[in-house]
């Protein structure tokens, strides 16, 4: 932030901003609009694609914006952005191909759609901002070979639980010490909830029960830990990781097998832990004389040390996200190469043959985290790519679900990505 802010005011005066291209104007788009058009100087939303144009003229009107025009051609959207105009469009891939457009942020939460848009966006020379953890858990080492090739940044967001871990994961190396384990703080977990259970706190909230569901069940914080895994090269202890209940963040040092904290890290999260949101860093030193100063500025005993930020600000940050890739070319959150980590299909009930599998935040399947080999050697079936797949065998409640138990819908081009993943980081 102390660069990031001083390089947006020089674009401000310079009246040269970051222009940016959003795909999604839903809850957390429209929030990104608001908080780009109202927050950050040096920066301009020049463009916004949905599926509904009045969805994407909303989000520009609560952001204090009535002067956005529908356009559908390269040509007109093009024109506009030269004119300082605000545009919203049906085709995503407008947004991706317009001369222009410094970055793209992906914020469908969708995969089959979203991964078309990030390839799309990268070929293109755009760098991309991936406000969906699902696409990254499931495409993201692909899609970051795929920016590298095309020489551009693809990252997931400051502010939402991957990227305060992983910003404090940097600061804590920085000062010198050594992250051993990396993850969030969860409230509640119940792997069996529904978008039944689930739909009078989501009305309560304006959200969508599915949404909501795959908050509670495990899924959404098995994606955001893989993502953080992928990023870190930090793996996972067992299944499904240990998430210890405790009363405060502070208590994460004494928690953990300490030889699997030693042996290459781990990400996993606390259960009902104060302050009850956020994200933390366990970093590693043994230096006697460090460990004075330590215990002296209230950081315990050592020789594991507990830093957190207590809180997350998903849409807030996305701005120094996307200033940070077109500025400094720093992602914030990007794989380091091969999947460490995968987030596998479980069965959130008896299920038979026959039946179609719904996905993220359904009522047939929710998401566990597992380490990448494990995946890959039993050939189970990433959460990521379940909905629309058919069951050929029953499976009962609480079993992985492979590959050899489905039959996948016919011609997605998110299969083809995941096995282009597969292929190109064998052996690696």
């Amino acid at each position: 932030m102390i660069l990031v802010d001083k390089a947006l005011e020089r674009r401000e005066r310079e009246g040269n901003p970051v222009r940016v291209g959003m795909v999604g104007a839903g809850y957390m788009g429209r929030g990104i609009a608001l908080q780009i058009l109202s927050s950050f100087g040096g920066m301009k939303l020049v463009a916004i694609a949905n599926r509904t144009v009045r969805e994407a003229q909303r989000a520009y009107r609560e952001a204090g914006i009535d002067s956005s025009v529908p356009v559908g051609t390269l040509e007109q959207l093009e024109e506009r952005i030269s004119g300082g105009g605000y545009s919203v469009v049906e085709d995503p891939g407008l947004v991706c191909r317009a001369s222009g457009i410094d970055a793209v942020i992906e914020a469908t939460g969708e995969i089959e759609f979203g991964a078309r848009v990030a390839v799309d966006a990268v070929n293109n020379g755009k760098h991309v901002v991936l406000m969906n953890a699902e696409l990254d858990a499931t495409l993201g080492p692909i899609l970051k070979a795929y920016a590298d090739r095309a020489g551009v940044v693809i990252t997931n967001t400051d502010g939402d639980e991957p990227g305060v871990a992983m910003n404090l994961y940097r600061f804590v190396k920085t000062i010198g010490y050594r992250p051993v384990l990396a993850g969030n703080l969860k409230g509640f977990y119940d792997p069996h909830r529904t978008p039944m259970t689930q739909k009078e706190f989501a009305d309560r909230h304006n959200q969508k029960p599915k949404m909501i569901t795959s908050f509670v069940d495990g899924t959404k914080l098995s994606m955001e830990l893989t993502v953080l895994a992928n990023a870190t090269g930090f793996r996972v202890g067992k299944r499904g990781m240990y998430g210890p209940r405790c009363s405060h963040v502070k208590e994460a040092s004494n928690l953990f097998p300490m030889d699997q904290l030693l042996g290459g890290g781990l990400v996993d999260y606390l259960l009902g832990a104060e302050p009850g949101t956020g994200a933390f860093v366990v970093g590693y030193d043994e230096n006697p004389v460090r460990g004075q100063y330590m215990k002296y500025f209230k950081m315990g005993e050592g020789p594991l040390y507990v830093f957190h930020t207590p809180f997350h600000l998903p849409h807030l940050e996305i701005p120094l996200t996307v200033a940070r890739a077109v500025l400094f070319r720093d992602a914030t959150v990007t794989p380091l190469g091969a999947p460490v980590c995968d987030v596998i299909t479980m069965s959130k009930r008896d299920l038979k043959t026959g039946e179609i599998l719904d996905g993220i935040g359904g009522y047939t399947c929710y998401g566990m985290i597992d380490n990448a080999e494990i995946s890959r050697a039993e050939r189970l079936l990433p959460m990521g790519l379940s909905e629309g797949c058919r069951l050929t065998k029953d499976v009962p409640i609480d079993r992985p679900i492979s590959y050899k138990d489905v039959e996948l819908p016919a011609g997605r081009f998110c299969d083809s990505l995941r096995s282009e993943q597969e292929k190109h980081f064998r052996g690696k």
